[in-house]
């Protein structure tokens, strides 16, 4: 896209104070953040170093050569990634807005800061430890027990940069495929939890203090990668009330604003907390058709100071990634209830760049179509495998 100035994306009216803003990132979760801003009246831009991202079809992409350029296109920022680089997000924060804060944003980026986060709020969470060293494994495997899950504390994202032991001579194997890390922040090391199911509870709190929460979502996962979203989460009436006000210790102890996400293990007990993404979710998306408000509006209103949207849903619905390989369009589209989000990706093996969310107009329906949608995905991956 050739160079633009800043005011051809400022929204030049007096009802709309609101100039461009500017994303850290642009991956899919920037494309759809910029959709739902376009008929807000609402310019998005973008630093990201990968040309051919998604965003690039909404917006002007700045690389990171180009960040001050970046910087002086925008008053608000926000980001669409929690493995966004620090700097550049404290850089921005201290001459303009940036929603979440990068304090927020640090928290997410490490899994200790996160645990001790969650503990530090009485929000309960799977027994863990730190581990510097390969001795520090044997220690974990004592006090924790087996299976371990060891992770590396900075980075990894579905699936990656994590191990299970199952019994303590996988140590080794595990230090060779881990222990690398430990040059830069600890590991960390999970007892493993027998949890009946994985859910998720997003919510987005205002520049005002005002919180919104979405109902939890049923969470499937493929080889550490999301592969199936049911909302709203069967059989959760009794969960809902712990799950916010989990979520909402966390905005408000953050002072976030913007969406935030809270993945959570659902035991015998109750909840236990995994993890926070300061962004909209993956686990989010069936909002776009599903909620009267989507969660990436919800985010832009949050942003840009406007009043928040409402949640609730408009009918149930599961959401399907697509991951590796595209199916046959027509195919998908002739299943009734069927929504595509195409992200404008190359194929590759794990990666997601679609997501297609079924929510029939006859509900009693959903179990079916969902059925035909997953049969096609496991066709065409197999066809391609």
């Amino acid at each position: 896209m050739p160079s633009q100035t800043a005011n051809f994306y400022t929204v030049n009216h007096s009802n709309y104070p609101i100039k461009t803003i500017g994303i850290l990132g642009g991956g899919q979760l920037g494309l759809m953040l910029a959709q739902a801003a376009l008929p807000l009246g609402i310019r998005c831009v973008f630093l990201e170093d990968s040309p051919n991202c998604p965003a690039r079809l909404l917006g002007q992409v700045f690389s990171s050569e180009q960040f001050d350029e970046f910087s002086q296109s925008c008053d608000i920022f926000t980001l669409e990634f929690e493995n966004t680089p620090l700097k550049p997000a404290q850089v921005l924060e201290s001459t303009k807005q940036l929603y979440p804060s990068s304090f927020a944003l640090s928290v997410a980026q490490d899994r200790l800061n996160e645990k001790n986060l969650f503990n530090q709020l009485s929000i309960a969470t799977v027994p863990f430890l730190a581990v510097n060293h390969k001795e520090d494994i044997q220690k974990a495997i004592t006090t924790l027990g087996l299976p371990l899950v060891l992770k590396t504390s900075r980075g990894g994202y579905d699936g990656k940069g994590q191990f299970v032991l199952k019994t303590a001579d996988q140590m080794d194997t595990a230090w060779a495929e881990l222990g690398e890390a430990t040059k830069t922040a600890p590991l960390i090391a999970e007892g493993f939890i027998n949890f009946e199911r994985e859910v998720s509870i997003i919510a987005v709190r205002g520049q005002t203090g005002e919180i919104r929460y979405y109902p939890l979502a049923q969470n499937e996962h493929h080889d550490g990668i999301l592969a199936k979203s049911t909302v709203p989460a069967p059989n959760t009436e009794h969960l809902t009330q712990q799950a916010q006000h989990n979520i909402k210790k966390l905005l408000e102890h953050l002072n976030y604003v913007g969406v935030l996400t809270l993945e959570l293990f659902v035991t015998p007990d109750g909840l236990l907390a995994n993890e926070i993404a300061p962004r909209v979710h993956n686990s989010g998306h069936w909002s776009i058709e599903g909620a009267v408000c989507s969660q990436f509006e919800n985010h832009i209103r949050a942003v840009a100071g406007l009043p928040l949207g409402d949640t609730s849903i408009t009918k149930p619905s599961v959401m399907l990634n697509v991951i590796g390989k595209y199916p046959v369009l027509a195919d998908v589209l002739a299943i009734e209830g069927v929504h595509v989000h195409n992200y404008d990706k190359a194929e590759r093996e794990g990666r997601k760049i679609a997501h297609i969310t079924v929510m029939p107009s006859d509900s009693s329906q959903l179990e079916a179509a969902v059925s035909q949608v997953a049969a096609l995905l496991s066709t065409t991956h197999q066809a391609h495998s």
